[in-house]
């Protein structure tokens, strides 16, 4: 059985391979720093970009400018590990057409000197404030512990950008974010912050709301990034399920002609076997003839049946000589540009952030991570552009529901997760979308493709902007955002309300397997009450905005998922099914046509977890997926105080529009399941179930 059999990717994605997300401008600027640099006067800056796409030599940028020409005394680069910090070495930027290079002392990159982060790295940093050099590197740690011991007044008049900003926290138990909110109480410091994660903190936000309206966001997607790789074209995104031990199952996701980074399970998952060393012996074993280890690179040497001998990195050894000379033989600059040095680097908490093997074809996981950081991460490992290289793909491999009813619950809501992070990655890797209402007054945006008709005023339009990699879609009876704020979320948020939705075990649990649904109670009522609980601040209509903006992209992205996949979810990702290899604008522009006319009543009827459904039924056998639906089925309760609440709510809006309330006889399912709601609600009321 090929791989190609074997894994069902609930995504792929193609991209034009433009070349323009590699070119650079007269500055030495590729299209994201000369973007982050345009913003460079502001004095809070966010910058959301992906893996491999040049954010530190972006700050480089911002940093000698607001230094030079913005009055500022010093640069500190807090980055969240010491082997990032090697991301800021000197760099001769006035080769490549920039008015200064950067130059960082070697005493005062922290993050290469010797010792704790909490003793003499303090003190170094201490001195390095009261010294005229321009920049330091040290860690997020070293950082928390000097503005504890000096105050935050001591950092005033300086720039202080933070990497991999999705570390920090609101959380009271982040001294790290408070710190940052301490500073920005303060005003007199000038903030960049960058992540390639879109999901800023999986639980906690990142920064409380009125910190985070200070910042000025530059985003660039992954849809840009990609499509504007030489050689990269096609990203693959799947989960696969297996029964017993992983490591019997696991050449049928693993080519061992592609490069790849194996990230086995954490020792207390349910998919480990508690024996992380055999588990990796197993691997090897299954890949072919052990002929020892390399001396050189401390490299496994694997001879497979046709002769060829895989090298094998093992970062999963806990012997530190080990370990540290396979490390260093992966980083060793003289081996970057080539291919042949290793074949598969197999780890358990390494090789993720900041790691960098441009070969790297696929990028497999087992078991579930419960951080979509940590996925967008390790997927990052993969996207990076090389020569030769015009296929990555990412699979998570993940046990099968067991029959034991602990093991049930356990293994269903990691099947639940997996899926809810394919669905998220799915609308990372998607263009980006741009919604306007459609009226009379609709006319087409320059820059953008309306198709070979071109725009017609008659109808709903979709146009789309290759270079930048955005749509524009028209939606008859779309609510716009009022409020900055709103609009705010509706241009840069999405993603996040898109995250806490799908991620919601109530909305995933009846979308997947509740055979009597009414998709509107999970598309206005569900993502209704967590956005309502996500952005209080917000006034209803706004929310509802947001709302329908969310539901609009996520739902056009799974339709559009349906017609690239060959309409019933069944590609396989593989060349034999060119279906599967549809870029997805081609999907959103042919659902759009199929519709005759997009209206928001229409996208609030589609159940947004039914594509992700018809691949889990392929993918899981009958007995898992029967085993699954009964357990769900079994924990399904009536309804809620708070469901017949939010009902009764959406049964007035209803009267509004309509000028009746909705009846308990009516034919449309939503209207009656609306009425059924305004009655509970009386009941509950009556009942006194509500406060106040």
């Amino acid at each position: 059985m090929t791989d190609h059999e074997k894994t069902v990717p609930s995504v792929s994605v193609s991209y034009a391979r433009n070349g323009s997300s590699t070119k650079a401008n007269a500055l030495g600027m590729r299209p994201m720093q000369e973007r982050a640099y345009e913003r460079r006067g502001e004095q809070y800056l966010l910058i959301k970009s992906p893996p491999a796409s040049g954010k530190s030599r972006a700050l480089m940028f911002i940093a000698l400018d607001k230094l030079a020409n913005q009055g500022l005394k010093q640069a500190i680069i807090v980055v969240p590990e010491k082997s990032i910090g090697a991301s800021f070495h000197d760099e001769p930027l006035t080769k490549f057409g920039f008015w200064a290079d950067w130059t960082v002392a070697p005493k005062w990159n922290l993050c290469d000197a010797p010792g704790s982060d909490n003793g003499g790295k303090v003190n170094s940093l201490g001195a390095f404030l009261d010294s005229d050099d321009k920049v330091l590197v040290c860690t997020h740690a070293t950082f928390r512990f000097a503005v504890d011991k000096f105050g935050v007044e001591k950092f005033d008049s300086r720039l202080i950008a933070v990497d991999e900003f999705h570390h920090v926290s609101a959380d009271p138990e982040s001294k790290l974010g408070q710190h940052l909110g301490a500073l920005i109480v303060r005003d007199k410091v000038h903030i960049v912050a960058m992540t390639g994660s879109y999901f800023r903190g999986d639980a906690v936000p990142v920064l409380a709301p009125l910190d985070e309206a200070k910042f000025d966001t530059v985003t660039y997607t992954y849809y840009e990034q990609l499509n504007g790789y030489e050689y990269l074209k096609q990203l693959d995104i799947g989960y696969f399920f297996y029964s017993g031990s992983y490591a019997d199952d696991i050449l049928s996701v693993l080519d061992p002609n592609e490069k790849t980074i194996i990230h086995i399970p954490s020792v207390n998952s349910r998919e480990s076997t508690k024996d992380k060393i055999r588990e990796v012996e197993h691997i090897i074993e299954a890949l072919g003839e052990w002929q020892g280890i390399d001396p050189a690179t401390g490299f496994q040497l694997v001879k497979q049946r046709d002769g060829r001998v895989l090298r094998i990195a093992d970062l999963v050894d806990d012997d530190p000589a080990k370990r540290e000379k396979v490390s260093a033989a992966l980083k060793d600059p003289a081996q970057k540009h080539n291919r042949g040095h290793v074949d598969i680097i197999i780890a358990l908490g390494m090789a993720k952030e900041g790691f960098d093997w441009v070969w790297c074809e696929h990028a497999l996981t087992v078991g579930y991570r419960s951080s979509l950081t940590e996925i967008v991460q390790i997927i990052g490992r993969a996207t990076r552009d090389a020569p030769g290289k015009t296929r990555a793909r990412f699979t998570n491999l993940i046990a099968e529901p067991d029959a034991s009813e602990e093991a049930v619950t356990e293994a269903v809501n990691d099947t639940l997760k997996a899926i809810a992070a394919s669905l998220l990655m799915e609308q990372v890797l998607a263009p980006r979308f741009n919604f306007t209402p459609k009226n009379p007054q609709s006319g087409p945006v320059d820059g953008f493709d309306y198709g070979e008709d071109g725009y017609d005023p008659s109808k709903g339009n979709v146009g789309f902007n290759e270079q930048t990699g955005q749509f524009h879609i028209e939606i008859k009876g779309l609510a716009e955002p009022k409020s900055k704020e709103g609009a705010r979320i509706c241009t840069e948020d999405l993603n996040e309300v898109i995250a806490a939705f799908v991620q919601d075990k109530t909305a995933i649990e009846r979308g997947l397997f509740d055979e009597e649904l009414i998709p509107e109670e999970l598309t206005q009522v569900r993502l209704g009450k967590i956005i309502k609980d996500k952005y209080p601040e917000l006034n209803e209509e706004d929310q509802e905005a947001v709302r329908q903006h969310a539901i609009a992209a996520l739902n056009i992205t799974q339709k559009a998922k349906q017609i690239a996949l060959g309409g019933d979810g069944a590609g396989t990702g593989g060349d034999d099914q060119p279906s599967a290899n549809t870029a997805l604008i081609d999907g959103v522009r042919k659902f759009a046509m199929d519709v005759r006319e997009l209206d928001i009543d229409l996208i609030d009827r589609i159940n947004p977890f039914g594509e992700a459904y018809a691949i889990l039924a392929k993918t899981m056998s009958e007995d898992s997926l029967k085993q699954v639906a009964a357990a769900i089925a079994a924990k399904r309760t009536s309804l809620t105080p708070e469901e017949a609440k939010e009902l009764a709510i959406r049964a007035s809006r209803f009267k509004r529009e309509r000028g009746r309330l909705p009846s308990v006889d009516a034919q449309d399912p939503w209207e009656r399941r609306m009425a059924e709601g305004a009655v509970a609600f009386m009941r509950f009321k009556k009942e006194g179930r509500y406060d106040g």
